[in-house]
This record gives structure tokens, C-alpha cells and sequence, in this order.
């Protein structure tokens, strides 16, 4: 059993029989009352939000998880097939676990999943990809003046904003966490 001064953003904890993910974490001391920590919690298996006020010094449970580093192979039936490179075992991962950075994923990319015993939790993906872009309109010549962007279509059929300059069969570097363009790959 650990206690509230061990919780920190990312944990992940046993609440109420449920397994939690602290989100938001803030130590208070209001005038003259006691010290509390105020948590918001995301429950992982219903994905709402929860907020609780901890006591110091109160004991939680904090989840026994493993993380894993797995190559993603296809997509069948709503799971990310994905196989574990050390035991070559593959592993079904719940699609909605990546949420909407699953349109950015393309075969034999890396990808991390959390785990309690085999119950995959979390799963997040790598913080940048790099994709060809497969259709966007062509640029106006001298129009760089301000930072204009245009729709592109990328490989995975993901249209994400790039700036004007970017060309179609070119490869691009986007950002999974809000699909946004960080420049060209050579």
C-alpha cells in the first residue's frame, strides 16, 4: 500500500474497485483546514472522468503495470493486432485504447501498451510518424507571406493541415498528439 505523496499525473491506482489513471493531481491547504490532495482520475475501463479529494497521508493502491513496446502488424475486427518483438506473441489491442492517433498508424510502427497481467490498459503512439503524403492541392507560387494551411491526405488516409509549400509523394513528419506538421523528412 502506498500513500497519497507517492501519486503523481500518470499513475495508475484501484479506486472504488476500479482501475483509474490520475490525470490532474494538486496538493491544497486552505487556511485553516488540513492538507488534501484533489485528484481527477480517468476510469480506464469507461473512460469517464472522476474526481476525488485524497487525505494526506492516506493509503492507495497503486496498480502493479507493466509497459510494452510492440510492433503494430494490422487492424481486425475493431483490434490492432500487434506482436511482442522479444516472444514473437501476438497481442489483440482494443482500437479505441489509441484513440483518434489510430488513423495515423501504418504497418510495423512501434507502439506502447500498458498492461495489467494480460489486460491491455493504455496504449499510446509514437510521439511522431513520419507518412507520404498521397493528395493535396498544389501550392500558389510566392504565397508565403503568412502561415496558411492546406488539407493534405497522407498514406493512411488521415487528412491532416501542412503549409502551403508541401507537395503530394513528398514525406512529412506530424505530431500524434494533435496532428500537427513538424516539417519534411529528406
Amino acid at each position: 500500500m502506498a500513500d497519497t505523496g507517492d501519486l503523481k499525473v500518470g499513475s495508475i491506482i484501484r479506486f472504488n474497485g476500479e482501475l483509474c489513471q490520475i490525470t490532474d493531481y494538486i496538493h491544497r491547504t486552505p487556511g485553516n483546514l488540513r492538507a488534501f490532495y484533489q485528484a481527477k482520475m480517468k476510469n480506464l475501463k469507461t473512460g469517464r472522468i472522476v474526481e476525488n479529494r485524497f487525505r494526506a497521508g492516506e493509503g492507495v493502491e497503486i496498480a502493479r503495470v507493466d509497459f510494452k513496446e510492440l510492433q503494430y502488424i494490422y487492424i481486425e475486427n475493431g483490434n490492432l493486432v500487434c506482436m511482442d518483438n522479444e516472444t514473437f506473441e501476438q497481442v489483440y489491442v482494443p482500437e479505441n485504447l489509441f484513440g483518434n492517433a489510430v488513423k495515423l498508424l501504418k504497418e510495423g510502427m512501434i507502439v506502447k501498451v500498458a498492461f495489467e497481467g494480460d489486460q491491455p490498459l493504455t496504449a499510446e503512439p509514437p510521439t511522431f510518424v513520419e507518412l507520404k503524403v498521397t493528395y493535396t492541392e498544389p501550392g500558389v507560387k510566392g504565397d508565403t507571406a503568412t502561415n496558411t494551411l492546406k488539407h493534405a491526405t497522407v498514406e493512411t488516409g488521415a487528412i491532416v493541415n501542412v503549409p502551403l509549400f508541401v507537395n503530394t509523394d513528398e514525406v512529412i513528419k506530424i505530431d500524434t498528439r494533435d496532428w500537427s506538421y513538424v516539417g519534411k523528412v529528406k
